[in-house]
């Protein structure tokens, strides 16, 4: 079938909206019509180069639709379904078998390798490959192939539209303060970056029934933001010369938890000599591949722990459902971060987000 899709044609282009054949769904395979796409910092990373893929290649990896058609071999979704699209993994390595899909020994293949594992694509154009599969779908187009593994069946109650972004950055935050780090009911903790993952983690930490919750970031709007959702404390980094003594003024001896959303190896840094005894740093921010963080080995001696935590330790199939339930009880707004944007306007959509208009572009496409 002819489909629209958002070709990235070489590194560091823009985004064009061109129309492509989508083959149909092999016996493992989903065809999901696309209702909306969240534009994730990942894709803008990649765009740039900062995570090779093969070009040209469609990306987008936190899609939400219906179920169109499904292969021989599906019986975890139907044609009308909704779903939500989350990352994809092998189903057979130990990580997977135990429930934790996605730390997949085949994950850099499976997200950015742009083919199925048999070398090939669904996408091509005139003769020529398009790389598709990226995170399992390829989804900023209007349709899209997905796994049985990666499609997440959900509540037709809710706008569709809405619900992508749960495939990726919302699940990763709030996942990290509900699954990685379990943050108990009266416990601290402090979150460095108010976007979209950082937000959803502060949201989390107010479910959980944390007491003291510290945002910090250089963009006041977007703490404004934090302390309407849930924040006790926000500090602006640009008008802060020691955080470490605002926090610790805040949380005498540190905070049970901090989080880094940043990528920045300072910040990562600053958010493990917050913690206090036996506090527990989760680092969600990637940063650059060569990006390197000196840690004071006394600072670590004391029982504290900094770990990396991927998709937020989740099993989507449980995890994704759950938001959604928050969501409608009124305790997890994450509505609040959303702006729609069509297809067409990627660009600006990317454009937005990186000068921080936007905190979670959506691209609709209904």
């Amino acid at each position: 079938m002819q489909v629209k899709a958002a070709l990235l044609r070489q590194e560091a282009a823009a985004f064009s909206l061109e129309s492509v054949e989508l083959e149909s769904p092999r016996a493992n395979e989903v065809l999901v019509s696309i209702a909306g796409v969240g534009v994730c910092h990942t894709d803008v990373k990649v765009q740039h180069g900062h995570r090779p893929v093969p070009h040209p290649i469609v990306l987008g990896h936190e899609g939400s639709g219906v179920v169109e058609e499904v292969g021989s071999a599906i019986s975890k979704v139907q044609p009308g379904d909704h779903v939500v699209l989350t990352y994809n993994s092998c189903g057979i390595c130990p990580n997977c078998q135990n429930a934790q899909a996605a730390y997949c020994d085949d994950v850099m293949a499976l997200t950015f390798g742009g083919q199925r594992p048999d070398g090939s694509s669904p996408l091509s154009q005139g003769g020529e490959v398009i790389h598709g599969y990226y995170f399992g779908q390829s989804s900023f187009a209007d349709y899209a192939i997905a796994t049985e593994r990666n499609v997440v069946k959900v509540r037709p109650d809710v706008p569709l539209e809405l619900l992508g972004p749960l495939g990726c950055g919302i699940q990763t935050g709030a996942g990290t303060v509900l699954n990685s780090l379990a943050a108990e009911v009266g416990s601290s903790i402090l979150i460095f970056g108010t976007g979209s993952v950082g937000l959803s983690a502060l949201m989390a930490a107010v479910v959980a029934g944390c007491t003291t919750i510290i945002a910090v970031d250089t963009n006041q709007q977007r703490l404004d933001l934090a302390r309407e959702l849930g924040a006790t404390h926000a500090i602006n980094g640009a008008e802060t010369s020691d955080i470490i003594k605002v926090v610790q003024e805040i949380c005498p001896g540190g905070v049970n938890y901090s989080l880094d959303t940043t990528g920045n190896p300072d910040v990562l840094r600053q958010a493990v000599e917050c913690l206090k005894v036996l506090g527990v740093c989760a680092h969600v921010g990637g940063g650059s591949a060569d990006a390197e963080v000196q840690i004071p080995m006394r600072h670590l001696f004391f029982g504290r722990t900094l770990r990396g935590v991927v998709q937020g330790d989740s099993v989507p199939d449980v995890f994704i459902p759950h938001l959604i339930d928050l969501f409608i009880g009124g305790r997890f707004p994450f509505d609040r971060l959303v702006s729609f944007y069509g297809l067409e306007d990627i660009n600006q959509a990317v454009a937005d987000m990186h000068d921080g208009k936007t905190i979670k572009p959506i691209l609709k496409n209904r």
